[in-house]
């Protein structure tokens, strides 16, 4: 089946390609791991300002955000500047050795400017114009907008850009996280122009699209709308594209404003803030890291998540991935409660060390908050800082404080990278087809699969990478396939040479179903993955809510199962029993060369998934981080020239123990053999060398 190159580096692993070579890879002059803040004085007066400083180092704060939503105050009116109060911040940082990553204050059009031109105003697939009163009132796609941004970019850059505390620049703030997606007149047209560059012609598009379905051939390019609201389903491929333009669109935004900074201080390394965590998803962030400088991401819990350390877990090794291995920057999270959840749940300071903790266990190098002083009006005044409402004589900051001590007392794990020999593979263009309307179940989720295979491997103590399956496999014993609805054929490939090469490869229903084009491979499913696999469906059996196929183990599966059929020298490791599907098979195993290839055809129970993973780790021979790991414990490593470093993460409600030796670096004790980690504690043990 033919395919077209990608027109972006969408898909991508992080690699070189589009950092500047000349540039750090770390914001400038921090050291340690990083602790501080998104700082926004402007909201203050003068004198607390002057305190905030003096608060900041005792806190133990060495890097803020500065700047963020600042354009109103920074120009309240076209072409006249107000450089006062941020030149006193940035002079009163620098004095107390606090960097600062400057914002270039474009994430919220001030409102003269959303006045005089309206154009740039984003609309919805209605049709419904999104005004200002909030923030992110703005179209990526406008080029009038666009004129306005490269303007104040310019003029930041140029006072600032040899300031004693600049250390990064941070464009924009959240690109694309209130609005991903923008269906006015001008993303019309650069829809259109992205189309003409994907495909050439219209005929190519035609085809891709299956545009013979419903009388929806194009004559031409011009004849293309965004996927507006329609009185039925819009074409899944239409949609799709449409998907892959927005995340390019936002990208181009971000490198309009980082060619600025790279002309105007060619030596300041560049970022902005990702959002990889639950729930979000519209960017193709796989695609977006190549770009960035520094790899950033804010990350907020949800407050219903009974677990919320395994997608902390998972969106932080995803994000490691990204950054290919290289330290990263955790950019916003929340000392407590925030303010957008329908119920914001507060949280003690133990849990708050324990999730900033969990990030510099999965890779990152700093920990940041937002923000620094809770505001006293705004939409966020009820979102938790590291300064609350009730002042330094409260828990929260008595906790910021003390987090403080303990970044400064792991300081020396700065640089070093945690190394997996498990990849979980996870791409942003087949979830966003994956979870497109018209599909057998509305229950397909590949980011809660991809989750639980996650926390299936975490939990007996296997590292895993979260990489997209077109990036290099050869260094994975273990690769699990979940939900991986779209593939290429390149990657398909990929991932059967993997196994070729002694991996052990599982795949998960509902993957390899349709090329690039979210056109269905025919012959069977699991389409691109058949012959790997040595199995053949003939039919999907979706299930619904509530209901269970029984497996002849006894385990349960829900969600789907399919009429399946095994090839010679497919083993058929589980069946259905009873049902329609009675004795068919459910989990199947297939050596190829060197290694094996596991399907499974349902969705099985958490303890069912445990027992799978089990199953294809000792296959592996993969060794855990630590053995004999108890329920609740959460281990990594990170390691560095002579030295490596466990991190032991409590999430039990007693104290637990396991084997390590060395030197604790949060207690200053040594450990010989067995430490015991309180309940809701981390340890951080500067292992002993072996002999």
């Amino acid at each position: 089946m033919s395919e077209r190159a990608e027109p972006t580096t969408a898909s991508r692993p992080r690699s070189t390609d589009g950092r500047r070579a000349d540039v750090a890879s770390w914001p400038l002059g921090l050291t340690g791991v990083g602790y501080g803040a998104d700082y926004n004085p402007e909201q203050w007066a003068d004198e607390v300002r002057v305190a905030d400083i003096q608060l900041m180092v005792e806190a133990g704060v060495s890097i803020v955000s500065l700047a963020v939503f600042a354009w109103a105050r920074i120009e309240p009116r076209e072409g006249e500047y107000d450089w006062t109060w941020l030149d006193d911040t940035m002079d009163r940082l620098a004095a107390a050795g606090i960097r600062v990553t400057l914002a270039t204050a474009t994430a919220s059009p001030p409102p003269w400017l959303s006045t005089k031109h309206p154009e740039i105003l984003p609309e919805l697939a209605d049709g419904t114009v999104l005004w200002p009163g909030g923030r992110q009132h703005y179209r990526v796609s406008s080029p009038v907008y666009r004129d306005y941004v490269v303007r104040l970019t310019r003029a930041i850059a140029r006072r600032y850009g040899t300031h004693p505390a600049l250390a990064m620049w941070h464009v924009d703030n959240e690109i694309g996280c209130h609005v991903p997606h923008d269906y006015s007149d001008d993303a019309a047209r650069g829809f259109r122009r992205w189309l003409e560059n994907r495909y050439g012609t219209i005929e190519a598009l035609n085809h891709a699209w299956g545009t013979a379905f419903w009388s929806q051939q194009y004559s031409d390019f011009a004849e293309v709308l965004p996927p507006r609201t329609a009185p039925t389903f819009p074409n899944p491929t239409h949609q799709l594209d449409f998907r892959r333009y927005s995340s390019d669109e936002l990208l181009s935004y971000y490198q309009d404003i980082r060619a600025v900074l790279a002309e105007e201080t060619p030596h300041v390394p560049c970022t902005t803030n990702f959002m990889v965590m639950a729930g979000s998803g519209p960017m193709d962030y796989y695609g977006w890291a190549p770009h960035m400088d520094v790899v950033s991401n804010d990350h907020y819990v949800q407050s219903a998540d009974p677990h919320p350390e395994r997608d902390i877990a998972f969106s932080a090794d995803s994000v490691r991935s990204m950054a290919g291995g290289a330290p990263w920057l955790l950019m916003e999270h929340s000392t407590s409660a925030v303010n957008w959840q329908g119920h914001n749940r507060s949280r003690t300071a133990a849990e708050s060390h324990r999730h900033s903790l969990a990030h510099v266990a999965h890779g990152a190098d700093g920990v940041m908050f937002f923000q620094w002083r809770q505001s006293q009006a705004g939409a966020e005044k009820y979102h938790s800082a590291m300064l609350p409402h009730a002042g330094t004589d409260t828990d929260v900051w008595r906790g910021a404080v003390r987090l403080g001590e303990i970044l400064r007392a792991i300081g020396e794990v700065q640089g070093s990278r945690v190394q997996a020999r498990a990849a979980v593979l996870y791409e942003y263009p087949s979830v966003w087809a994956a979870r497109m309307d018209s599909h057998p179940s509305d229950a397909i989720d590949p980011r809660a699969e991809a989750a639980r295979y996650h926390h299936a491997l975490a939990r007996r103590g296997i590292t895993a990478d979260v990489v997209p399956p077109s990036s290099d496999l050869s260094g994975y014993d273990v690769v699990v396939v979940p939900e991986l609805y779209l593939v290429s054929d390149a990657d398909a490939a990929n991932v059967a040479a993997a196994a070729r090469r002694g991996a052990t490869v599982l795949v998960t229903y509902f993957s390899g179903i349709v090329d690039p084009d979210d056109r269905v491979r025919l012959g069977g499913y699991p389409g691109a993955f058949r012959e790997l696999l040595g199995v053949r469906t003939e039919e999907f059996w979706a299930l619904q809510p509530g209901e269970e196929v029984t497996l002849d183990d006894g385990s349960t599966g829900t969600v789907w199962s399919e009429r399946l059929h095994a090839a010679d020298g497919t083993d058929a490791v589980r069946r259905f029993a009873g049902g329609p599907l009675d004795g068919g098979p459910a989990v199947t195993r297939r050596p190829v060369d060197a290694g094996t290839a596991w399907y499974v055809a349902t969705r099985p129970s958490d303890e069912a998934v445990w027992d799978l993973v089990d199953a294809i780790v000792r296959e592996s021979g993969v060794e855990p981080v630590a053995p004999d790991l108890a329920d609740g414990l959460e281990v990594t490593r990170r390691t560095g020239p002579g030295a490596s470093w466990l991190f032991v993460l409590n999430h039990a409600d007693t104290a637990l123990d396991v084997r390590c030796a060395g030197l604790e670096l949060i207690s200053g004790v040594e450990v010989a053999g067995a430490l015991t980690v309180p309940a809701g504690g981390v340890a951080v043990v500067r292992e002993r060398a072996a002999g």
